[in-house]
């Protein structure tokens, strides 16, 4: 059996804008929703063009936080952009 559904007082044009603005809106949503990519160690590394050790020291000394999944620990990709821009502020600081 079909379900109908009828609507009243617009046109099917304005119908279908409405429909495909609705659309947009939950698209963009779901695009902000997501969560952040996370870097392992090595692929940070890589990024970065340094030795791993090198992001180790950096978690160390609390330059980049990061988070533990087991013995495995992830750098989120929002948090590794703060820790640049943290940098470069540090960098060109007047002394």
């Amino acid at each position: 059996m079909e379900n109908i559904t009828q609507v009243h007082g617009i046109t099917k044009e304005e119908l279908f804008s409405k429909l495909q603005h609705i659309e947009e809106k939950l698209n963009l949503l779901s695009k902000t929703a997501q969560k952040p990519k996370k870097y392992s160690v090595k692929e940070l590394a890589e990024h970065c063009d340094v030795a791993e050790l090198t992001v180790r020291n950096w978690i160390s000394e609390g330059k980049i936080k990061a988070e533990r999944l087991g013995r495995r620990i992830f750098i989120a990709e929002n948090e590794f952009q703060r820790a640049l821009t943290e940098v470069k502020s540090l960098k060109y600081q007047r002394a």
